[in-house]
């Protein structure tokens, strides 16, 4: 019979009957020998499959052949075969079959190109995120037995589905832990939004972007009264000395408001040095400090001991041990994952006072920290550059910190130009990519447009007023009527911008009294609160209420990764 369908086949021209049809044929035909065999046996019983062969070899598709798993459980008819309809579904996705049961050809010689892993293979919507190497390794797994096809509802659902992304499959595909993508878990609030908190709770490390921006403006007014290229402005001294006694009060109010926080909401404190870009304003207290040094008149200090610049140093150091470290060996705190523009601030604290220490007269230290710094600046402005997809993106009330790109290559050619003695080709280096990312930035006026008045708008005035005294310290060794200009210009628009930010944080601070909003950023937690442990209210006007804030702040994650 066989030999005749074969035949038959092949004379017709039609595909050749498959070994593993041939082979079910010899297992009817021993099976109906076995049976009556079988039949006087006591409580053993085993089953035979009965399947009918197609009538004509037309008939044999592979493609619509029904896959049927076999279970102990299956009903039987009156002569003890099982029982099967084209419409029931398999109980099981795959069942592997007894050894023996196929022929070692059989498998081979299937055709998958028709299987429903394939077809899902060739899906459009995973296609883009394929490789050639992907697509073979997916078929070699089909071929081994390895994929299970999904239900035939669950194709039907992808099918209906309209315009898919396939957002899922990609962070699926990027999960690695030297990716270190994010994870989405449910936030939950701390505190209420509907009240507002006591102050110091809502005071930020980042105010002290406040003294960074008055304070960079002593040193600027310093530089254009002494520098030889700005003399035909006739800039008294004077300017410096009253802008340097106003560094000094708003320097010293402000640390005097955090360290009352540090004392009554230390937790809060700690959440924020856990924040990914509360952390690097951190630095921020030392380099205003480190300002203050640069910016000292000379009627009220011609020089400064060099024992100021070892103390404003040595914290700075362990806070650049620790961070530093995490960037590389932190986990969650890994560069690849947290960077961001505000990391500029952990760096240009190197060359701030890498500067102080040359104008000092000191040598191997400040070349120590200008190399530190830029060793790391190089890292952070590639990682910047090539972000993956998968990193949280700076909110758009943020935006401003983009200017703190400017900073560290301004100051880095002013640290070099102090330690070499005059602007040379390695500060000029530095100092023309500032102006290339300081145009880059005033060009896209998108970027910064439509932005709600906030704290961060301090961001912009540090790094403008770093790169107006670059400009100054260019035009002494390059000296011409396009130099002094633009020295004029950037110092104009350096002094406009902070004036304008001062009157705006006054106007929100006392007027509008909305500067310093609740603090979201420390009051969120991407863990669910344990219910074992007590909570305590907010208790807002009561006595102690300081007390059981940070009492209920120490019941939350302190963790937090979003970049808020």
């Amino acid at each position: 019979m066989e030999n005749n369908l074969c035949r038959e086949t092949q004379g017709r021209g039609l595909p050749k009957v498959p070994s593993l049809v041939q082979h079910i044929s010899n297992v009817k035909k021993s099976s109906s020998f076995k049976e009556s065999e079988k039949k006087g046996q006591g409580d053993e019983q085993e089953h035979s499959v009965s399947i009918n062969m197609p009538s004509n070899c037309e008939e044999v598709r592979l493609h619509d052949t029904v896959r049927v798993s076999y279970s102990g459980e299956t009903d039987l008819n009156s002569n003890g075969a099982p029982i099967f309809s084209s419409e029931s579904k398999p109980r099981m996705p795959s069942q592997s079959m007894p050894n023996g049961s196929l022929q070692p050809e059989a498998a081979s010689s299937e055709n998958f190109t028709n299987h429903e892993s394939i077809k899902r293979l060739n899906d459009r919507r995973t296609k883009f995120f394929k490789t050639w190497y992907g697509k073979l390794e997916a078929k070699l797994s089909i071929l081994h037995g390895r994929v299970h096809t999904q239900s035939v509802e669950d194709d039907n659902n992808l099918s209906n589905t309209e315009n898919p992304l396939p957002v899922d499959l990609f962070v699926k595909a990027l999960e690695d832990p030297h990716l270190q993508t994010p994870k989405k878990s449910s936030e939950e609030m701390v505190h209420p939004q509907d009240k507002q908190w006591p102050f110091l709770l809502r005071f930020p490390i980042s105010s002290f972007g406040i003294c960074l921006g008055v304070s960079s403006q002593a040193i600027l007014w310093k530089a254009l009264a002494t520098s030889p290229s700005t003399e035909f402005l006739h800039i008294t001294p004077k300017i410096n000395f009253v802008l340097w006694l106003i560094s000094v009060a708003v320097v010293a109010t402000i640390f005097a408001m955090y360290l009352f926080k540090i004392i009554l909401y230390f937790e809060a404190v700690r959440r924020e040095y856990h924040h990914a870009v509360r952390v690097n304003f951190f630095f921020a207290p030392w380099i205003s400090l480190l300002f203050l040094g640069l910016g000292v008149p000379s009627s009220f200090a011609k020089e400064l001991h060099h024992a100021v610049w070892y103390i404003l140093m040595i914290p700075l150091f362990f806070l650049m041990l620790k961070i530093y470290g995490q960037w590389m060996f932190g986990g969650k705190r890994k560069l690849s994952k947290v960077a961001n523009p505000t990391n500029m601030l952990a760096i240009v604290g190197n060359f701030v006072g890498a500067l102080l220490g040359a104008s000092m007269g000191l040598r191997e230290g400040p070349i120590f920290f200008l190399t530190l710094g830029l060793a790391h600046y190089m890292v952070i402005f590639v990682t910047l550059s090539q972000m993956l997809p998968t990193n949280k993106t700076i909110p758009r009330d943020l935006h401003p910190v983009f200017f703190l790109l400017v900073a560290p290559p301004s100051v880095a050619s002013l640290a070099l130009a102090k330690i070499q003695g005059s602007f040379h080709l390695e500060s000029r280096i530095f100092y023309f990519t500032s102006m290339f990312l300081y145009l880059t930035l005033a060009v896209r006026v998108n970027l910064f447009r439509g932005l709600k008045f906030s704290i961060s708008w301090w961001a912009y005035t540090f790094p403008m007023t770093a790169a107006a005294i670059a400009t100054i310290n260019y035009t002494n060794q390059v000296t011409n009527v396009v130099t002094q200009a633009l020295s004029v210009i950037l110092s104009l628009i350096s002094t406009f911008v902070v004036t304008t930010v001062l009157v705006s944080t006054v106007v929100h601070a006392f007027v509008l009294r909305d500067l310093f909003p609740n603090d979201l950023a420390i009051a969120t937690s991407e863990r669910k609160q344990k219910t074992h442990k007590k909570r305590f209210p907010l208790g807002f006007g009561s006595h102690g209420h300081a007390k059981k804030t940070e009492n209920y702040l120490k019941f939350v994650n302190s963790d937090k990764n979003d970049l808020v």
